[in-house]
């Protein structure tokens, strides 16, 4: 057989299978369904523990069981997402109704991860074993193959309950992510009960329930106005705020800061990240007011102090807390579903229709099959009765019979042929016997106690209970008055019993405006290492350590705590850098790199001197660059609001080498590479604008650069090595700026 090509586009197979590959993660991985709010993962570990009878009055059974059963039989994905899945269905801090009863370690809202699989037990909730996984048995789901087609599963849990808004969802698929908070309970069914009985209701009118979220952390959403549009449209963000309350300090005129409840955002090292934000605020001067924090949460709830300074002002820290940390944030919704088989952003109304119409699609399956059952049981229970009137008979049928067949053919169709009878009376009355399949079976393996007579009264009995059920069943399945009657009395069941308090308050409020107080500006001493690591330190520390300071730090400059200071490097820029922004501690701190405090960037240039502004300022600045280029600034021209500025103008090849104040009275000398050397006054120095590149110093000879730069002072000697020999620079001649200079030889 010939081999056969089939040519077609690339472009078309990867748009195909890249559409197959994304459709299939949104689907049967990352978003949960609209009919009972759950994931594939965790409809299939719910499912399972419910086979394995995992119930909620049964004792608990080890987590790794429960996932290697589901793994090996509906999710073969790895055991970490499915374990990773019935940890969270436990957690009471991060689901509104937890789904799982969770023995053991199960993580806790600070973040600490659950224990080990095989320490840890778990059961279904009586809540989930009650709303989501009765009558199974009764075909109100679909059941499809799993993944080696063999065992079946549910495609959906028939939730009694709006699952998908009660516990919320997060999960990022390809392109698209879901994010939904949860709700309350009792809010929730109360909607859902509204809109049964009236279809007209909009998102306005359902909000009249639904307040809006009711986070398990608590805390308090301040932005209500803005949560109409976020239920109309499916998408929005919700600010919310923990709860922070003011005690007064027992036998002290101090005051303290309690946090009791937590945004949901903040679940996890969110918590840890707060506390060192409060931390770096106390340190720092508009937070200085915040003596000491602890975090003294436990089993009973979240409890995080703050313990303020003698006439600290509360309000003012409250507003520095929701405006710098996380204590207020943002939790992004975006109420996106898989509705119909196909993901879609659905409102608050749309959530809700969609659970009731799936609770009369399960109902109607549900009363449908208990109707053929009760039809079956009545169709045999008037067998059963007609035949105890004619018992006599049957008896003699039986009797009379070769074999089981017989007998049954002639209940069923009056055969009477090969059956012996007493009279031909009888025999005759057999004919007219015309009981069906169903009847005849029943009949054939009654036992003979069924003729007492308390046990007829009891059959009879058990047939009007079988016609009242078929009236009432017939009655639901006939009428939607009655069908939502049924729905609304099992969700007040529901309410009544697993309903609990609203947790979190609905309010409005401005956003904070937090006016910084200016802290009071002190003396303080900047450090610089021989790394480029930079502190602060008061002057006091710096005196009592002054010898050691000199020693190891490469500068060292005298400042306020509100100064800024200019970093010159050899790229020709300047970079302002407020001192406030460098990490004031002890004098053994090891501080932190001057990159990451301003825009000086490392990798590309060098610092060559950092000089504070309020000096600057009053001076002026020599600047000379490796070819020999030279200028004077006036030092108000770095005096501005960017945070970088052109110190000098450079060639392509050139780099910016000195940077001076020119107080010096007896010149500056340029020392080349190739040992020139060349003196000139301080008048020489032309006075230009920060962006001008300069003029000529020093007249250079190819290959040659300037390596060195010395300002002398009158009366002072300075010496320098140049060519392996010491020179007395200020006896060097004066001479021409722009000239070649002297040769200095060994």
């Amino acid at each position: 057989m010939a081999n056969e090509l089939i040519q077609t586009e690339f472009a078309e197979i990867m748009q195909k299978s890249y559409i197959d590959y994304a459709m299939s993660v949104i689907v049967a991985r990352a978003l949960p369904d609209v009919r009972d709010g759950l994931k594939p993962v965790q409809r299939r570990t719910l499912y399972d523990m419910y086979e394995l009878g995992i119930r909620w009055d049964k004792p608990y059974r080890k987590s790794a069981r429960i996932v290697g059963d589901t793994m090996g039989k509906y999710h073969p994905h790895g055991d970490s997402s499915i374990y990773g899945a019935l940890v969270v269905l436990a957690q009471d801090f991060k689901m509104g109704q937890p789904l799982v009863d969770g023995h053991g370690n199960f993580g806790s809202i600070e973040g600490d991860g659950a224990a080990a699989m095989r320490y840890t037990e778990a059961r279904l909730q009586k809540l989930t074993q009650e709303a989501f996984l009765s009558d199974l048995d009764k075909g109100v789901v679909e059941f499809v193959p799993n993944f080696d087609e063999t065992e079946k599963e549910p495609s959906v849990l028939p939730a009694r309950i709006p699952n998908l808004l009660v516990n919320g969802s997060e999960g990022i698929a390809v392109g698209m992510a879901t994010s939904i908070p949860p709700h309350n309970l009792g809010e929730v069914i109360d909607a859902t009960i509204a809109l049964i009985r009236d279809h007209s209701l909009t998102n306005e009118d359902l909000m009249q329930y639904i307040k809006g979220p009711d986070f398990p952390t608590g805390g308090i959403v301040v932005n209500e106005k803005e949560l109409a549009h976020i239920y109309a449209t499916g998408t929005g963000k919700i600010r919310i705020r923990g709860k922070v309350e003011v005690e007064k300090v027992p036998r002290s005129d101090k005051k303290r800061i309690v946090i009791t409840q937590i945004p949901y955002t903040m679940i996890g090292a969110g918590i840890g990240k707060f506390l060192n934000d409060v931390a770096a605020l106390a340190d720092s001067r508009i937070g200085s007011d915040i003596s000491d924090i602890s975090n003294q949460s436990s089993k009973e709830g979240i409890r995080i102090v703050l313990e303020l300074r003698k006439g600290a002002d509360e309000e003012y820290i409250k507003k520095l807390l929701y405006k710098k940390t996380r204590l207020e944030d943002t939790f992004g919704v975006n109420m996106l579903a898989v509705s119909d088989g196909r993901p879609e952003t659905l409102s608050l109304h749309d959530i809700l229709e969609a659970h009731i119409d799936f609770q009369f699609e399960i109902a109607t399956k549900k009363y449908r099959s208990m109707l053929d059952r009760e039809l079956e049981k009545k169709e045999i229970q008037e067998g059963l009765i007609r035949a105890v009137d004619v018992i006599d008979l049957i008896i003699e049928i039986l009797r009379g019979s070769k074999d089981r067949a017989m007998a049954k053919d002639c209940l069923v169709t009056g055969n009477t042929e090969g059956i012996r009878f007493k009279t031909k009376k009888s025999k005759t009355e057999a004919s007219r016997l015309r009981f069906t399949q169903a009847q005849a079976t029943a009949i054939l393996e009654m036992r003979l106690y069924k003729l007492i007579g308390l046990e007829i009264d009891a059959l009879t009995a058990e047939y009007e209970d079988t016609l009242k059920k078929i009236d009432t069943y017939t009655d639901i399945l006939n009428n939607y008055s009655s069908m939502a009657n049924v729905i609304i009395l099992q969700l007040e069941e529901y309410r009544d019993s697993y309903a609990r308090e609203r947790r979190t308050r609905i309010c409005d409020e401005d956003e904070v405006v937090l006016e910084v107080k200016k802290a009071e500006a002190y003396p303080c001493v900047l450090l610089v290492d021989r790394f480029g690591y930079a502190r602060t330190v008061d002057e006091a520390v710096y005196e009592k350590n002054k010898e050691a300071a000199d020693e190891e730090n490469r500068i060292i400059i005298h400042c306020m705590s509100d100064s800024r200071l200019c970093v010159f490097t050899d790229t020709g820029k300047v970079h302002v850098l407020k001192v406030e922004k460098v990490p004031h501690g002890k004098f053994r701190d090891k501080g932190t790199p001057i990159d990451n405090l301003c825009n000086y960037d490392s990798a590309s240039e060098t610092f060559l001197a950092i000089r504070d502004l309020e000096v600057v300022k009053n001076q002026k600045l020599i600047f000379v660059t490796k070819n020999g280029y030279i200028k004077m600034v006036e030092g108000t021209e770095f005096d501005v609001s960017k945070l970088t500025v052109a110190g000098t103008k450079l060639e392509e090849n050139d780099r910016l080498l000195c940077v001076h104040e020119a107080h010096f009275q007896a010149g500056c000398v340029l020392v080349t590479k190739n040992s020139m050397v060349l003196r000139i006054q301080e008048d020489e120095i032309p006075l230009q604008k920060k962006n001008a590149r300069g003029v000529i110093g020093i007249r250079l000879a190819d290959g040659d650069e300037v390596s060195q730069v010395f300002f002398l002072e009158d009366g002072a000697q300075t010496e320098a090595e140049i060519n392996g020999r010491n020179v007395s620079l200020n006896r060097l001649k004066v001479a021409a700026r722009g000239g070649k200079g002297s040769k200095i030889r060994k």
